[in-house]
């Protein structure tokens, strides 16, 4: 094994670590920010460090340090303290070990070998994906059973029948889908969309499934416990359910495994109903015969959004009140200064490859950082929908949820895979 072998396999996993953890903290500021939106007030923007803010960002390193420095209580009463502690542990891992699979590029080419785009590169896939992420559940039904508290063991029983019920949904889903691809290798998956329909429409899997991505997204609502789907700890019934008793860092374990299993559940969705890397128009032969074009246009282009990003932060970044040499303005002073220069260097780079590369290795490299970029934005994009859904709807009453589940999802997927199947046939 190669210096470049050893190399990518430590910059794919630690993608694959890094980013899901590093997401923790901008969707965290995301739901604020949004909450904040959607409710027509501020949001967080008052804690800074020596006058800067950075848009709310800086109150969730206040929070992460409240967390770890906060009591660590086990209640008396708790027996079984080790499975106690292992509970937030399996929520967290289960969720961060799920995006192993996920393709965040095609397939990198460099030397005349190939390095396959994911943290673990693996050819069952969607398989892995789920056989890991059942588990996460386990982690909240042992945290509300080892909790010995009524309200806890309440919501890891909501949390089961949750899961039983919209599982078999999600599973129903991707059978119609898997029919479609013919695959469960998720970077096949993703280079499938790649194709046109009827020669101009990117053939991604919510155009060739329709039903199945509603119903695929909902399930995936559930199974990340977000609103609607919150009923393992709905406040106002069970006063925070299979997380009563705990505090300090373990409750963050289950604060940041929420997030990490919404990032997860949003790349698997895009890969597998929105293309994945892919971007519209453009596969990754196109992106390699025409990365001097490509960079050409993004010159031009990254200048003038950046124009409109500074604008928005100069027009936003102001007190709410007339002030006299305003705090809020000097700061936005430095953040334009910040994004000009971030924007200064990824020009600089652009242009020495459209002046001095001559394809080869540094193509395959830009095409896979384009893609790589692609992937995350629309991966954001899904966390905001989470976000948009949790403030718009309110909490499903519990039958409602299994209604939903049993009578309305259930016999759309198995009508799905039907219709699925016949088009399928009828067209081979």
């Amino acid at each position: 094994m190669s210096q470049l072998d050893i190399l990518l396999i430590i910059l794919r996993v630690a993608f694959g670590a890094f980013v899901p953890l590093s997401s923790v903290a901008l969707l965290v500021w995301m739901e604020r920010r949004g909450a904040a939106f959607f409710q027509d007030r501020a949001g967080p923007n008052r804690c800074n460090i020596m006058g800067f803010r950075a848009g709310g960002l800086i109150q969730n390193l206040a929070d992460g340090i409240k967390l770890a420095f906060k009591e660590d209580i086990i209640p008396g009463h708790i027996t079984h303290k080790f499975y106690f502690i292992l509970a937030p542990v399996l929520v967290f891992m289960t969720a961060l070990i799920s995006f192993a699979v996920i393709p965040f590029a095609d397939t990198l080419v460099l030397g005349g070998n190939d390095y396959v785009m994911q943290a673990i590169p693996l050819d069952i896939g969607i398989l892995w994906f789920l056989a890991v992420v059942g588990f996460g559940v386990y982690g909240i039904i042992l945290a509300g059973w080892s909790s010995h508290n009524k309200y806890g063991i309440l919501g890891g029983l909501r949390a089961a029948a949750q899961v039983i019920s919209y599982e078999i949904p999600m599973g129903l889903a991707l059978v119609s889908l898997l029919v479609v691809y013919g695959t469960v290798n998720l970077n096949e998956i993703a280079r499938f969309q790649g194709q046109l329909l009827f020669g101009c429409i990117p053939m991604w899997g919510f155009l060739l499934q329709p039903l199945g991505v509603v119903i695929f997204i909902v399930s995936a609502f559930a199974e990340t416990n977000r609103t609607p789907f919150d009923l393992a700890e709905g406040e106002s019934e069970i006063v925070a359910g299979f997380h009563v008793e705990y505090s300090a860092m373990k409750f963050a374990l289950f604060f940041m495994g929420e997030y990490v299993a919404m990032f997860v559940s949003s790349a698997l969705i895009i890969t597998l109903y929105f293309g994945g890397y892919q971007i519209p128009w453009f596969t990754t032969e196109t992106l390699i015969s025409h990365a001097k074009p490509v960079a050409l246009v993004l010159i031009l282009l990254i200048p003038v959004g950046m124009y409109f990003i500074t604008g928005w932060i100069k027009k936003n970044n102001l007190s709410h009140y007339i002030r006299l040499n305003d705090p809020r303005a000097r700061e936005a002073k430095v953040y334009i200064w910040g994004f000009w220069i971030f924007t200064l260097v990824i020009e600089a780079i652009l242009l020495a490859l459209l002046l001095f590369s001559s394809g080869g290795n540094t193509t395959h490299i830009f095409v896979a950082l384009l893609q790589i970029a692609t992937f995350l934005l629309k991966t954001y994009a899904m966390c905001f929908v989470y976000v948009w859904v949790r403030w718009t709807l309110p909490r499903f009453r519990y039958d409602q949820l299994q209604r939903l589940g049993w009578q309305t999802l259930l016999p759309l997927a198995l009508l799905n895979i039907f219709i699925t199947s016949a088009v399928v046939v009828a067209l081979s």
